[in-house]
């Protein structure tokens, strides 16, 4: 697209963008279409294998930039790690059981949520180690958590079957999010914080309004437990995946059900979007992943190899790459355009369970059933 017509376009509706500081945004926008231009050939390298806790890992994740990452674990604690070096700088301890349900506050990334076993989340100074809030409420084991994009909010989900928004400032329960007949295990907020969903093993999906603590809608369909539910960038539609073999695609506005992604011949443990919401990413239990369309809701691409299922699926931020992990000890990269596989991450001696992208998307850090955590280069 010609960078000056694109930028006038956007100038009509924006009215944040000046005649001052036009000619910053089409600098802006050149630079972007050069990057999506760079031509991608690397492979990924072993850096180095944390042995990173006593007892099995639940989760990993990176903050913004991808300069650190944190890990969860059965051992009851969070460690935050420093991804250059991959040194240890911060054990988080406090919880009373298993840490499973972890996140930054990103884009920002000073601040870190854990969500436990022991029916409490807990939030954290990246900085300091330091624990500000202990959160309160819940009558079951905390399974998935979320900050809002904003870093005002922090969502906990639980087996009591409830969600509750939480005050990041003032570290208190803002309102419970009732309604599922069955425990929460996946929650997503919306790019402008005024809505989130939740996934229950009630088969369905509720969209809430988070000011009110309202639901909105219940995204009825499926004919199994919900594995995995997020909105795309523009907050305009909802995916959902389920044991069920089905994706679902909704519109995230009104509640309806725009299509079934099939194709799949056994559960889908994990979905997603692209960073720019064309596209959808299936993980199943079937050992293969696919790419749909989100505009024509066509297959695009196949990905089939692995050996075991695939429990983790996730974009790079470029849309250009796929990252699957799998029960078959290895992790995979794959080219979304043709699905080829590129690569194979092997080493792990047991089950990924979780991989995931540096902002960059010229990082890539694993979990695994081994008790270590792989940061590849």
């Amino acid at each position: 697209t010609d960078a000056i017509a694109l930028v006038e376009e956007i100038q009509k509706g924006e009215p944040l963008i000046t005649a001052s500081c036009k000619e910053y945004v089409i600098h802006l926008v050149r630079r972007l279409q050069e990057k999506l231009g760079e031509k991608e050939d690397r492979k990924f390298y072993l850096f180095k294998v944390l042995r990173a806790h006593i007892l099995p890992l639940t989760n990993v994740a990176f903050n913004k930039s991808g300069s650190r990452f944190i890990t969860g674990s059965y051992d009851r604690t969070c460690k935050v790690w420093d991804t250059a070096s991959g040194e240890e700088l911060r054990t988080l301890e406090g919880h009373g059981n298993v840490v499973y349900a972890i996140a930054f506050n990103n884009p920002y990334g000073d601040k870190i949520a854990t969500g436990s076993f022991d029916k409490t989340c807990k939030l954290w100074s990246t900085e300091t180690g330091k624990c500000y809030h202990t959160f309160r409420g819940h009558s079951a084991e905390i399974v998935c958590l979320s900050f809002n994009l904003q870093s005002t909010l922090v969502a906990t989900g639980s087996m009591d079957t409830t969600a509750k928004l939480w005050d990041i400032e003032k570290g208190e329960e803002i309102v419970t999010l009732s309604g599922h007949s069955a425990e929460i295990i996946a929650l997503s907020f919306n790019t402008t914080g005024d809505r989130i969903i939740t996934g229950s093993f009630d088969h369905t999906v509720a969209v809430w309004d988070v000011g009110t603590g309202r639901m909105l809608h219940t995204l009825i369909g499926h004919r199994g437990e919900i594995s995995s539910a997020q909105f795309n960038w523009d907050c305009s539609l909802v995916v959902t995946g389920s044991m069920d073999k089905t994706c679902m695609l909704w519109n995230a506005m009104t509640g309806t059900h725009i299509a079934t992604l099939t194709g799949h011949s056994d559960e889908i443990l994990d979905v997603c979007f692209d960073y720019a919401g064309q596209r959808i990413a299936t993980a199943s239990a079937d050992g293969s992943a696919r790419v749909y369309n989100a505009e024509t809701k066509k297959c695009i691409a196949k990905l089939e190899g692995h050996g075991g299922e695939i429990s983790k699926v996730c974009f790079n931020p470029k849309g250009t790459r796929i990252l699957t992990a799998s029960s078959d000890k290895t992790a995979r990269l794959w080219d979304v355009a043709t699905g080829h596989c590129l690569q194979i991450l092997e080493g792990h001696t047991d089950e990924i369970f979780s991989c995931a992208f540096n902002y960059k998307g010229d990082i890539i850090i694993t979990g695994s059933k081994d008790n270590t955590c792989r940061i590849w280069h």
